[in-house]
């Protein structure tokens, strides 16, 4: 096996401690099946080129600078060493300076996870050390670093074999929630519906398990490529027919198998009529109303 190679090198320092590490990416993509761009008349891959968008004439790399747009066609241009020399110097050290609870970071802001890892004997002690006293401690730590050009949050959580250090989100790049969800509107939700949720919540509870969880979308172009190598074809799977629920209430019960309720369920309340009034009641017909004794 190929020896893995790691992403960025520096040090890890809590206090007084400090040793050599390494980060690795935790999560790839390589895996996964991936396509050239090909000419369909040559077969022939196909290149892209940096094409001016007024000219249609193709820009040679040297003649390539970003720009940052300040109004309608006008730019600002920078330069690759001015760019360089305006981003902070990294001094390769991951300092543990917060120490907060594993699940004190909202998820949202959670953006790569990366292993992190002693790079030799001398630092492997040092490193367990901290490992060992995060892990006693039940918490995680925050830390600040330059990483692939940008000075980055780095939360740094234990695990049984070593570290997880998870790049974090800045706040500005995380849209607030309220954007999403002013619109939903409050809806009340008690008796039979939420004892129903609540037991459909209690039978399907579980544990993550990744293994369980397979790409059907990889499956599929996998499948479908070996076809086309082979020269077969492919039945197209019928799409599933949505069922149609009149109500919430309906789809609660279809979703425990319209099987009776959980003991314990209160049943919804039930709308009864409004009584008739005298008035409104209708008069009994004589064909049908009972014969009367006369008095004797």
């Amino acid at each position: 096996m190929v020896a893995p190679r790691a992403n960025w090198k520096g040090y890890l320092k809590v206090g007084e401690l400090s040793c050599q590490v390494a980060l690795y990416t935790a999560a790839s993509t390589s895996d996964r099946v991936s396509f050239h761009i090909v000419n369909r008349e040559t077969g022939h891959r196909v290149h892209r080129q940096m094409v001016d968008a007024d000219t249609g004439h193709e820009v040679e790399a040297e003649d390539i600078v970003k720009g940052y747009e300040v109004s309608s066609g006008q730019y600002v241009f920078l330069e690759p060493d001015e760019i360089k020399a305006a981003v902070p110097e990294s001094d390769k050290t991951l300092e543990l300076d917060t120490f907060i609870p594993c699940n004190g970071v909202d998820t949202t802001y959670i953006d790569r996870p990366y292993y992190l890892a002693p790079v030799d004997k001398p630092s492997a002690d040092v490193f367990a050390l901290i490992r060992k006293g995060l892990q006693e401690k039940s918490v995680a730590a925050l830390a600040r670093t330059v990483l692939f050009r940008r000075l980055r949050t780095v939360l740094i959580r234990p695990t049984e074999d070593g570290l997880i250090a998870s790049t974090l989100n800045y706040d500005y790049e995380v849209r607030p929630a309220k954007e999403i969800f002013a619109d939903i509107k409050d809806f009340e939700i008690e008796g039979e519906m939420l004892d129903l949720a609540r037991h459909i919540i209690d039978t399907k509870r579980g544990k993550f398990d990744p293994t369980k969880f397979d790409d059907r979308y990889e499956t599929a172009l996998a499948e479908l490529i070996r076809a086309k190598i082979e020269g077969r074809k492919i039945k197209r799977k019928p799409a599933p027919e949505p069922k149609k629920v009149s109500n919430l209430m309906e789809a609660l019960r279809e979703s425990i198998g319209g099987a009776s309720p959980p003991p314990g369920t209160k049943p919804a309340a039930k709308k009864t009529a409004p009584k008739k009034a005298a008035s409104e009641k209708k008069p009994v017909s004589r064909k049908t109303a009972a014969p009367q004794k006369k008095a004797g």
